[in-house]
């Protein structure tokens, strides 16, 4: 959408790669963007979000943009694993439509819609950090992104490819240092040499603080002698769950998303992180706090250098136009139901810390809570900086929801998601719902949609929490008489989101198959689940018995 109230000059261009019209402000009127993205960063530890860690206060420099701009309580990614996610809010299109399913699938030039759209529109543009995303990121005109461990990078002396030296994937840039300090110092040093007529767009993505939680040497005592607060559901899941995740009888909790403590029989902090020799609730104890505190001291190392930047810009007059945006690919679980990683649907990983600061537009201490979700993020940056939204792009400008303080009438009443792995690396089920304002609802279908003789298959199951009064989704009420209404009339709207958003499973039809049998919960169902349960834990103690997990090597334990 185009947006004068900004600009003085609006003219019309065409996307080379698109063949899509879109305004464009005259490049002197348009706002500098810094899109600041941190690995698996959740909103429990930010302190201007006031939850038990703020008592810490762990993020100062990102409490203060919160109170310059905007703090965002219903940000949601559509897909809770780093590069799907990335992809999303590339494009602006949910997975099937940019093709990127799961961390092995690539994003070509041609879908790296945010940075060519403002590169055709006048952008200087750069992404410094993590890409993740295989393919070249030759939408932006500079790059500086992480090489090593599969495109995640390495915290310590990372190395790196850039643009113009040598082939990307083959020739490797070194530096030393620890990965946060080093991203920002290839940031800075980037602004000094940028194209200054021009409005830049930076993407600023750190690694940190994705497992395995290394910190900067400097942080090693912070924290140290505190006992931090124990996370909901970590001692006990309460009615959290289902059959698709617990089993029939809790069978399956020994092998169903990895745990803080002994829980888990492949991946389990307490196996790395606790004395052998304590019991299991003291290993649980020991694990947690020593995992949450090298977490949040790399939360910390983050902070001090957002705080860098942003002392640059303002030392450079740049601060207040320039957009600026901080959030996270995903978020985190911190011991929450026993859990650790992201890639559930459940709040910890699903939501996404947002916060944005743009004094020319945003009220300093504003707080939304819009339902969004990651495909807005390019839509409204475009709306910012006079571009149209693309009409492949899925997502939609929330800038109006800044300028009114309320979403538009004809707003999104629910944020669609969908995990598409079956049990790889932290042995989550695939799965996919829906959440609204107050209500989540998740079907797990249990097979994975390329391999699904490959891995064990899970029972099918659904969820439904009323987010209102169980915000720490302790108590799945699906098939409680009360909300049978609510959840068939949410059924119906996650069908037509699934058919909206190009989401169904036509080319999977082993899966749609599990759909239409359990989309109803019959007795019929209920036993086929039943006994897919009772197979499933006797395949996993077969694997457990051979050390290893479907084709993962022995020694999952190690993570």
């Amino acid at each position: 959408m185009k947006t004068p109230v900004f600009f003085a000059a609006l003219i019309l261009c065409e996307a080379a790669l698109t063949n899509e019209s879109f305004a464009m402000p005259e490049p002197s009127n348009a706002p500098n963007i810094l899109f600041i993205m941190s690995d698996d960063h959740t909103a429990r530890s930010i302190g201007a979000y006031q939850y038990d860690l703020a008592e810490i206060n762990p993020t100062p420099n990102l409490d203060r943009l919160a109170n310059e701009g905007a703090l965002f309580s219903h940000v949601y990614c559509d897909n809770s694993i780093c590069c799907p996610s990335r992809a999303s809010i590339l494009t602006g299109q949910h997975s099937q439509s940019h093709g990127v399913l799961t961390l092995d699938s690539k994003m070509p030039h041609e879908n790296q819609r945010l940075p060519n759209t403002l590169g055709e529109a006048g952008y200087d543009t750069a992404i410094i950090g993590k890409w993740h995303l295989k393919d070249e990121p030759s939408g932006y005109q500079y790059y500086k992104v992480l090489a090593g461990h599969g495109g995640q990078g390495e915290y310590f002396n990372p190395t790196f490819y850039e643009r113009d030296k040598g082939t990307y994937g083959e020739e490797l840039q070194q530096s030393t240092g620890h990965s946060t300090d080093v991203i920002t110092d290839e940031a800075l040093a980037w602004f000094e040499r940028r194209d200054t007529s021009k409005p830049f767009f930076l993407s600023l993505h750190y690694k940190a603080p994705h497992d395995m939680f290394e910190n900067a040497p400097r942080y090693d005592s912070y924290l140290e002698d505190i006992d931090l607060p124990y996370a909901p559901g970590l001692f006990d899941p309460g009615n959290h769950g289902s059959v698709a995740t617990r089993g029939v009888d809790d069978e399956l909790r020994p092998y169903i998303g990895t745990s803080v403590g002994r829980r888990h029989q492949f991946r389990a902090y307490a196996d790395i992180w606790s004395d052998p020799e304590a019991n299991d609730d003291e290993a649980k104890k020991q694990a947690y706090q020593t995992y949450l505190k090298k977490y949040l001291r790399c939360v910390k190392g983050i902070d001090d250098n957002v705080g860098r930047v942003y002392d640059y810009l303002e030392a450079n007059d740049l601060l207040d136009n320039t957009i600026i945006v901080y959030t996270s690919d995903q978020g985190m679980w911190l011991g929450e139901h026993d859990y650790q990683d992201k890639r559930w649907m459940y709040e910890e990983s699903m939501r996404m810390p947002f916060i944005m600061r743009y004094p020319p537009a945003i009220e300093a201490g504003s707080s939304v809570n819009t339902l969004i979700n990651n495909t807005d993020f390019a839509p409204t940056l475009f709306d910012f900086a006079g571009i149209e939204t693309p009409e492949v792009m899925h997502g939609r400008s929330f800038k109006p929801v800044l300028l009114t303080g309320k979403a538009p009438e004809d707003w999104r009443t629910a944020t669609y998601h969908r995990y598409w792995y079956q049990l790889v690396h932290h042995f989550n089920p695939a799965h996919f719902g829906l959440r609204t304002q107050r209500y989540k609802l998740i079907f797990f279908y249990g097979l994975d949609h390329l391999n699904p003789e490959g891995r064990i298959q899970t029972p099918p199951g659904w969820e439904f929490y009323d987010l209102k009064n169980d915000p720490d989704e302790m108590n799945n009420l699906y098939g409680d008489p009360e909300y049978a209404q609510i959840i068939a009339e949410l059924k119906d709207q996650l069908k037509a989101l699934r058919e909206e958003f190009n989401e169904t499973d036509k080319n999977y039809p082993h899966i749609q198959e599990i759909i239409d049998a359990h989309w109803e919960t019959t007795e019929a169902s209920q036993a086929e689940a039943a006994r897919i349960s009772k197979q499933a834990r006797i395949d996993f103690d077969a694997a457990l018995a051979a050390e290893t997990m479907n084709g993962l090597k022995a020694g999952a334990k190690e993570l």
